[in-house]
């Protein structure tokens, strides 16, 4: 029949469609079905994606780990809480490390009126505690008039699962640098115990949570003798916390069981330093924005300096202090094709992916909503009254 032709392809284009139909159903119930990662960012509001692979799951002697493969790439979580994600990590690091020891050296007068600094300037040495990753130790190490790192982890297997699982924050090229002292232990204990001065300290811990391994490097008896240790223009920073743009009623800043420490952190270096600087950066892998806190001595204008310090003198700094690391692969994130070991002969700008002179001032312009939040915060952490962060 002449129709039966006709009738045949209308019957297979309808079932065609039937099944491109069934395919989405399956899917969306795949979908459904597929695991997922979710974090819990604050009371009432979590961030949830895919969880595409877990690499591995353990749980050390002071906390849970995991490395895992999600929306923001290899990530790093302890306790729940996200680290370091392969997709914006950089934004952390560079943001932690390279403010203040560009700030030492321009504390110390190098940079001034010029950019050419004397052989062997400031800063030579660097004190990292906590910074597990490596990726810390790695931005330091980008500046050439370092000579001494000392990184001090109280957690030996974090340090052995990310050299093994993600390789790209440092790895084994950082933990076996020439300059590198790489101690499983105290930073807290190193810090009261030791007779070394450094030039920069940077706090690269755990958020302040109940039970958790740092709680100790947020006190203000810790700060007092963190700038004992320092050199006379050094520079000690820290990771904050959450630094929400407008912050939400459950930060509760200046009550009683309130979950932000920002303002607190800030407060309470204030209290063992001249300036206690905060600022802060993006930072997409965490649900919110984050928090630093700078803090150093001299004179009264030092803080307004370090805010509207010149762009065009940063990026010359840029320019003359920064390299590559040697055998650092490359994040493909971070880069444009495949994963790749970088020479180790790149120089400048081209080996920041985030901090530059135009950042550096927005890094210090926080909301008026923050600033208002922080202001109305007049809390201390010590010892014997920590604050703990949500």
């Amino acid at each position: 029949m002449a129709s039966s032709a006709s009738d045949g392809a209308s019957k297979g284009q309808n079932g065609a469609s039937k099944d491109r139909g069934d395919d989405d159903a399956i899917h969306k119930e795949r979908a459904k079905s597929a695991f997922r990662y979710a974090e819990s960012i604050g009371p009432g509001l979590e961030l949830e994606m895919d969880l595409t692979a877990i690499h591995h799951a353990s749980v050390s002697e002071f906390q849970e780990v995991q490395v895992i493969d999600s929306y923001f790439g290899r990530t790093l979580v302890t306790d729940g809480k996200t680290q370091s994600a392969e997709h914006d990590e950089f934004l952390y690091h560079e943001t932690l490390v390279h403010p203040p020891l560009f700030w030492c050296a321009m504390l110390g007068g190098e940079g001034g009126g010029e950019t050419k600094r004397k052989r062997g300037g400031a800063p030579r040495s660097v004190f990292i505690g906590g910074g597990g990753e490596l990726a810390t130790a790695r931005e330091v190490l980008r500046h050439d008039t370092i000579e001494r790192v000392v990184m001090v982890d109280i957690d030996a297997e974090v340090m052995e699962v990310c050299k093994k699982y993600m390789p790209e924050w440092g790895g084994e090229a950082v933990a076996n640098h020439p300059k590198m002292d790489l101690i499983v232990g105290d930073a807290h204990k190193y810090i009261m115990e030791t007779d070394e001065k450094f030039d920069v300290m940077i706090l690269d811990i755990s958020d302040p949570i109940e039970a958790g391994p740092g709680i100790a490097l947020y006190t203000q008896e810790f700060y007092r003798r963190a700038s004992e240790v320092l050199t006379k223009n050094g520079v000690f920073v820290t990771q904050a916390g959450s630094a929400a743009i407008v912050p939400h009623p459950h930060h509760c800043d200046g009550v009683e069981g309130g979950s932000s420490c920002f303002g607190p952190i800030r407060n309470t270096l204030a209290t063992a330093f001249d300036h206690a600087v905060p600022y802060a950066t993006s930072l997409p892998s965490f649900g919110e924005d984050w928090g630093f806190v700078m803090a150093f001595n001299g004179p009264k204008d030092a803080a307004e300096r370090l805010r509207n310090a010149d762009p065009k003198l940063i990026d010359a700094m840029i320019e003359e202090r920064i390299g590559t690391v040697p055998g650092v692969p490359e994040h493909r994130f971070r880069a444009v094709g495949v994963t790749r070991a970088t020479r180790g002969d790149e120089r400048g700008g081209e080996v920041l992916k985030h901090y530059d002179g135009v950042v550096h001032r927005g890094l210090f312009t926080l909301s008026k909503a923050l600033r208002g939040s922080m202001r109305s915060d007049e809390r201390i952490m010590t010892m014997d009254d920590p604050i703990f962060m949500y």
